[in-house]
């Protein structure tokens, strides 16, 4: 296998659902922020920025895992865990790809641009995380949600209360979804340390997951009716419950790929709320 085949596997080009999740929030940030008119170039430098970010932290989260990953059955194959690219290489590929992304917002203000920095940070140190911290996927709900202030500092130059509410909103929602793709690997994490949110909950952790479907759905109802939006977007957070519900059927046996399938289906469940969010602005 080539080595431009092999950086595309280290940054999950081919699993596009991370760059998924982290895009539904941004989108529906760029939205609120712009009342359902955002500049095109802003969705299209968010959308970029987005997909950069997450495919620059997946290569971080490989170098910072790559002596844990050997012993987890899903991710022994890793590029970068297999030994088929260097320690070294996965740095300068997120180095790059986090320049490229840093380099996208230098035409939008300052604030934007003093927020990007700070998702850099987060986004790099987050999976050091896993080593201490009982709940790692609320640190990885920041990450993914950065894109929620950033937007709002792009769109406003400011960063409202609403924008905080969405990224508490886009915490629940991380530790629901990626509780589920713990819950895969559980028994290898167990025996090689790593802290995760499965392991934390213990017996609890699918009504964890549903508490937390239900706090995220919920701050996101009141942020959007707080903004003016109804029906059509009440519609999206019915639909997205009804999905979180289906999720509900899929884990409570805590089968393996059951619970990896409800991971990829947030992917859907995000749809639900974007659709939600541009319906209603639409028909306004």
């Amino acid at each position: 296998m080539n080595r431009l085949a092999l950086y595309f596997k280290l940054i999950r080009a081919d699993k596009p659902i991370g760059i998924l999740l982290l895009l539904w929030p941004t989108l529906i940030a760029l939205w609120f922020a712009a009342d359902g008119r955002p500049d095109p170039m802003l969705v299209l430098i968010f959308t970029l920025g987005t997909a950069l970010m997450r495919s620059a932290g997946c290569a971080i989260n490989d170098y910072a895992d790559r002596d844990f990953d050997k012993h987890v059955k899903r991710t022994a194959e890793r590029p970068l865990t297999s030994g088929k690219i260097a320690a070294w290489e996965a740095l300068a590929v997120a180095a790059v790809l986090a320049a490229i992304s840093f380099m996208l917002v230098l035409p939008l203000n300052t604030l934007t641009k003093q927020l990007s920095v700070a998702a850099l940070i987060i986004a790099g140190s987050y999976p050091y995380f896993k080593r201490f911290f009982a709940i790692p996927q609320a640190y990885l709900g920041i990450a993914f949600g950065f894109g929620i202030p950033m937007a709002f500092a792009a769109v406003q130059n400011q960063v409202p209360p609403v924008a905080w509410w969405l990224l508490v909103a886009n915490v629940f929602w991380a530790i629901a979804y990626d509780t589920e793709y713990a819950m895969v690997d559980r028994d290898d994490d167990v025996k090689i340390g790593i802290r995760t949110s499965a392991i934390t909950f213990g017996r609890y952790d699918v009504a964890a997951v549903m508490l937390c479907y239900g706090i995220a759905l919920a701050i996101d109802l009141a942020c959007g009716w707080a903004l003016g939006l109804r029906w059509w977007f009440v519609a999206g957070v019915a639909v997205a419950a009804g999905m979180a519900l289906y999720h509900y059927t899929l884990i409570r046996e805590r089968d393996r790929m059951r619970c990896f399938a409800a991971f990829r289906h947030n992917n859907w469940l995000g749809a639900a709320l974007f659709g939600g969010v541009a319906l209603d602005y639409a028909f306004r």
